[in-house]
């Protein structure tokens, strides 16, 4: 399968679509794989989020707990082998599903975060963007004696608490425009991806050469969209992910094995080939 990877891949024009199985071994579970998290609470809805007070104190609650274990977060070994391939020639972009932005932290350029990032906040009233870094700040000025016990950790920076230590939590708004309601900059459940953000993800599929979708069991159309698209267009598909996919009827490669063992030794290998044999870079526009 390796020798598969390295044939495909170090031919270059390769998009990468990633998921939140490429960031298990940085200690982020996903939901779906084999280190998927059971969650005891649907996600956050943004019909809810904005409609309900009380659901915004505990999405918070959650969230600000959740954030210290993100940020605590590094690139593995998958992610420096996508920089790597990047580096080499090889990957022109990267669009991820993830939002914990650990692909640019590796060293990656050219990376589309198609949900957002949980590190920014936004004012939904006035539009201002903080630092998750600065909200933290004010959430545990407002918050001293929080000490929350933590029942399980969710992919999208979040946990899992208790209804009584939730209760307790303290929200904080804007101070821009004084009082305005603080959302993470994250595409939540029942809220539509910006229009240019996916229209730029579709131009960059269909001027790829191949797409490489890396963790991702491609179960919600948000991903699997690029995936069909690049199926239509003839554009070959390579899947590497530890489990069955969505997306794997239309693929020309699946590959079933750790993102972590795989993805180093198919960098080594494939930018070697690629010195050997320069690629021809695709052109940007």
């Amino acid at each position: 399968m390796i020798d598969a990877l390295v044939e495909r891949v170090s031919g270059g024009g390769v998009v990468v679509l990633s998921g939140a199985g490429l960031s298990t071994e940085s200690g982020i579970p996903d939901y779906r794989g084999p280190s998927g998290a059971a969650r005891r609470h649907t996600p956050m809805t943004y019909q809810t989020f904005t409609g309900d007070p009380l659901a915004r104190r505990r999405y918070w609650a959650r969230s600000h707990v959740g954030w210290r274990l993100m940020a605590r977060a590094w690139p593995n070994d998958g992610h420096r082998a996508v920089a790597r391939l990047q580096h080499g020639g090889l990957v022109d972009a990267v669009i991820t599903q993830n939002v914990d932005g650990l692909h640019t932290a590796a060293g990656s350029r050219e990376v589309v975060e198609l949900h957002g990032r949980l590190d920014v906040v936004v004012c939904l009233d006035c539009g201002n963007r903080v630092s998750r870094e600065e909200l933290d700040r004010r959430l545990r000025e407002a918050n001293p004696d929080f000490a929350a016990r933590v029942a399980a950790v969710n992919p999208d920076g979040d946990v899992e608490l208790d209804d009584a230590q939730e209760a307790g939590f303290h929200v904080v708004d804007c101070t821009v425009c004084g009082g305005g309601t603080l959302k993470p900059d994250v595409v939540f459940f029942g809220e539509t991806v910006p229009a240019p953000r996916v229209a730029s993800c579709f131009a960059l599929v269909e001027r790829a050469r191949l797409l490489l979708v890396l963790g991702s069991s491609l179960t919600v159309m948000s991903g699997r969209r690029f995936v069909l698209r690049a199926a239509k267009l003839g554009i070959p598909v390579v899947i590497v992910n530890q489990g069955a996919t969505r997306g794997d009827a239309y693929a020309s490669l699946t590959v079933d094995a750790a993102l972590g063992r795989v993805l180093p030794a198919l960098a080594d290998r494939a930018v070697d080939a690629a010195a050997v044999t320069p690629v021809t870079p695709v052109a940007a526009g």
